[in-house]
Formats: structure tokens, C-alpha cells, sequence
């Protein structure tokens, strides 16, 4: 009988409303029973009595049951995410109605609160994740809750799976944070070694979180690479000593040659030309080391600017054989060119593929064989050559070739070709004069425009440098 009611009703079976009803009657039932037991009522009239009372007291509890059992279903389903229109229920109490309107405002109150909290997240993680130094948030057991791009692409996507003593096996980066952790110290900063993933001298900075920070993170650790710096620094030094030995030595040889003019040589007419030669000779080789030096420098200011000029490699070719027709013919040597029809214009800085270009074919004529070809030519390439040290871009590029005949270049000369200042021993003892830094320049070019350059040497085919510029600046 219940069963059919509460399907008509639309009450739930496990809400206990008949258990409600029977027990809200009891006390009238003891009533009833005393009252019959003592006569001064009949049994009938008792029983009737509490079936009277058993009807008012449902009449009464129904709309409220009913009621809660609604809003009840309600909240359930808000607090899963569920969409519940509010207009299907059946409310005629006033309470319930406050409490659904209540219930509603505090729904839509923490709906924002984490629309807002969810937006603030997504943009503090957008912002570390711009970040270029690794940042890590740690819990007081030392496990990493949340780190930024750089620290995943550094150590993995599962870094947030591991405790900071598996990722570094630094006893000192660990007995600093583990200061900090055990609140023995608000921050700690040291320069510490590691060998994984790869050698780097890192510089770490571990500092607490302040104690209105939430959640389980109590501190965070950022992280530095000096190894990048300390290249940087090393490679200045070593430049400014080597461009201090290589001025030192013209201006030696200068400041000699002065002396004698003004002593011993003094009235020597046929002593002086050969003494101003020389020094004319060793002022031009200096005014070319300074103007190469300055040329470098200017190259690297402007090492992280995208190149956005329009060259034409063909005619770029053509301005290079003429520039350096003159100097080959002292030598004897012919240029020639050879650029295939659709080789066009790039995206590129016009002065820079010029200066590459002809820093190439001026050492192709200078150390090639007289009574030779220089030859220089283009092609259209399909990509450019990898290289573990560059990078490189995608896409087509124009493959600028340059070809002289002369003797082979060792793989140990080979290797060291682009580093400043070298000079190979066979030229020097040739007395071919130079600075050194024209490959270097060269280098730093081809860095800057995202393409690469390869060296052929053979005993019959001579030496070709080939450089590769993409034509498209990404």
C-alpha cells in the first residue's frame, strides 16, 4: 500500500515519511491507550481519535517532505555539476523558497569565485611558463607540486612526480633546501654543479613561501645557468687577449723601425724605404684587424634581430666578382660564376650575404693556386644541412658555393677554421698575410640568418665553402 503511494506522491521510499508519521503520533497513541484503559473514553473513540490525528499530522508533513525531498535532489545535483532548472520544482512554502533563492545566490557566488580563481591560475601559470629560468614549487617532504615550461622541457613532463633529491645529486643543493624546508632558513643561494640531463653550473635561489600562501607548497626554487655566462665571459677574455697579441706585434714591429729610422738609420735613404714599407704593411694589416674587430661587434648587436631586407643573390654575385676581378688578376687567377635561373631574392640583410660572399671568394683567391679558377655559384637547395651546434631554419634555401684550387685542407685545420684568429701554419709560412676573423665574421652572419655553412677539401677537387642562406626569414 505505502509503495503505491509513494509513486503517487512522488515521495522516496528512503526519506521515512511513514516512520516520521507514526512516530510523531505515538505520543497520542499512549494518550489513547491510557484513556481507554482508565475508561474514560471507549476503545472506538480512541482509535478514531488517533486516525484523526494520524491524517492531520500527514496532511501536515506532507508539503514539507515533499518540499525538502525537492530540494535535497536539487542541491545533490548542483553540488555534481548537473544543469537543474529550478522552475520544474514545486515549491508553496516560504522557507523553501528563501532557502532555494539562498542556495542559489551561494551557487552562483563560488561559480565566480572559481571562474576567477580558475582565470587567475591559467594566467599565473601563462606567466611563469614565459618565464626563461626554471621555477619549481616543493612541498615540506621536498616533492615538486607545480613547475614552469622551463623546468619541464629541462627535467620532463613527470617533474611533478619526483622529489628534488632524484633530480639533482648535489649534496649542497639538497642540505639548502632542506634548510629551508625545515625552516632553519628563510632562503638559501648557492652555485652548484650537475651532470644530468646534461654538465651545467647552476645558481639556485630557495626561499620559503610567506605564510598567507595557500595549499601545499611552502617553498620554491628557481634556478639559473650560468654555464652560458661563464662561455661568454671566457670567449670576451679570450678575445681581448688575442686581439692584444695580434695589435702588439705590428706595433712592436712599427715602434722598432721608428727607432731606427731616428738612430741608425738616419741618413740611410735605401734603409728608410724598406723600413716604411714594412710599416705601411704592418698600419694596414692593424687598420684591417681594428676594422674586422669593429665589424664583428656590430655584427653581434645586431645578432637577435630578424633580417627583413630583399637580396638578390645573383646580383650580390656579380658586385663580388667585380669588387675582387682586380685582386685576382694580380694573381692570375679567373673568376667565374655559375647561378642557376631560379635562384632569386631572399629575405635577408643585403650587407651581410654581400660581406660573407666576398670574405669567401677574397680567401679563395688569396690561398688558392695561381694560374687557377675561383669559381662561385648558386643553386636552390630543399633544405638546409643540420648541424648539432646551429639552428638551422626549415625550408627552402639558396646554396651559395665557392670553389678554389689549392692544396688540402687538413680535418684538424678543418675543425678550427671559423674560430677567431686562427690561421692555418701552411699560410703563415707562405707569409700570406690576414686576420683571422673573416670566417669568424662569416659565422656569425650565417648564425644570425638561421642557415649553415660546410667545407669540401680534396687533393683534386680543391676546397669549396658553401653557405646557406633560407629564403624565408621564419
Amino acid at each position: 500500500m505505502f509503495k503505491r503511494h509513494y509513486a503517487v506522491f512522488d515521495i522516496e521510499k528512503s526519506n521515512k515519511f511513514v516512520d516520521r508519521i507514526l512516530f510523531l503520533s505515538l505520543p497520542s497513541a499512549l494518550v489513547f491507550i491510557m484513556l481507554a484503559v482508565l475508561n474514560l473514553i471507549s476503545p472506538m473513540l480512541a482509535i478514531v481519535s488517533y486516525a484523526v490525528i494520524i491524517v492531520f499530522n500527514t496532511i501536515l508533513l506532507f508539503p514539507i517532505t515533499f518540499e525538502l525531498q525537492q530540494l535535497r535532489r536539487y542541491i545533490s545535483s548542483l553540488a555534481q555539476g548537473e544543469a537543474v532548472d529550478e522552475q520544474n520544482m514545486k515549491l508553496s512554502e516560504k522557507e523553501t523558497r528563501e532557502i532555494v533563492e539562498a542556495v542559489n545566490a551561494m551557487h552562483r557566488f563560488w561559480a565566480q569565485k572559481a571562474d576567477s580563481l580558475e582565470a587567475q591560475s591559467i594566467s599565473d601559470t601563462a606567466v611563469l611558463d614565459t618565464l626563461p629560468d626554471p621555477i619549481m614549487m616543493i612541498d615540506r617532504s621536498g616533492n615538486i607540486l607545480g613547475a614552469n615550461l622551463s623546468s619541464r622541457t629541462l627535467f620532463g613532463d613527470n617533474i611533478t612526480d619526483k622529489n628534488v633529491e632524484m633530480l639533482f645529486d648535489s649534496n649542497n643543493f639538497i642540505e639548502a633546501v632542506s634548510k629551508v624546508l625545515k625552516k632553519e632558513s628563510e632562503a638559501e643561494n648557492l652555485i652548484f654543479y650537475v651532470k644530468e640531463p646534461v654538465n651545467q653550473k647552476l645558481y639556485a635561489h630557495i626561499k620559503q613561501l610567506p605564510w598567507q600562501s595557500k595549499g601545499r607548497a611552502v617553498a620554491v626554487i628557481s634556478l639559473y645557468d650560468l654555464t652560458k655566462a661563464m662561455k661568454i665571459e671566457k670567449m670576451q677574455s679570450d678575445f681581448v687577449a688575442n686581439a692584444s697579441h695580434e695589435l702588439r706585434t705590428p706595433l712592436a714591429i712599427i715602434s722598432g723601425f721608428i727607432e731606427t729610422l731616428l738612430t741608425t738609420a738616419k741618413g740611410d735613404e735605401a734603409a728608410q724605404e724598406h723600413f716604411l714599407k714594412i710599416m705601411q704593411d704592418q698600419a694596414a694589416y692593424m687598420s684591417a684587424l681594428i676594422e674586422n674587430l669593429l665589424s664583428l661587434s656590430k655584427i653581434e648587436l645586431t645578432q637577435d634581430q630578424k633580417p627583413d631586407e630583399k637580396a638578390d643573390i645573383g646580383k650580390i654575385i656579380e658586385d663580388v666578382r667585380q669588387a675582387l676581378s682586380l685582386h685576382a688578376s694580380e694573381r692570375n687567377i679567373t673568376l667565374k660564376t655559375a647561378v642557376d635561373e631560379d635562384v632569386g631574392i631572399i629575405t635577408a640583410d643585403v650587407h651581410q650575404v654581400k660581406q660573407v660572399i666576398q670574405n669567401l671568394t677574397d680567401n679563395a683567391v688569396k690561398y688558392g693556386l695561381s694560374n687557377s679558377d675561383v669559381t662561385i655559384s648558386a643553386r636552390i637547395s630543399e633544405q638546409i644541412p643540420g648541424s648539432k651546434s646551429v639552428n638551422v631554419a626549415e625550408g627552402k634555401a639558396v646554396a651559395v658555393a665557392i670553389n678554389n684550387k689549392g692544396p688540402k685542407i687538413s680535418p684538424e685545420n678543418m675543425a678550427r677554421l671559423t674560430e677567431r684568429f686562427y690561421r692555418m701554419q701552411e699560410h703563415k709560412d707562405m707569409n700570406i698575410r690576414g686576420t683571422g676573423l673573416g670566417l669568424s665574421i662569416a659565422k656569425q652572419i650565417i648564425l644570425r640568418h638561421h642557415g649553415n655553412i660546410t667545407v669540401t677539401s680534396t687533393s683534386y677537387g680543391g676546397t669549396t665553402f658553401t653557405v646557406y642562406f633560407p629564403c624565408e626569414q621564419a
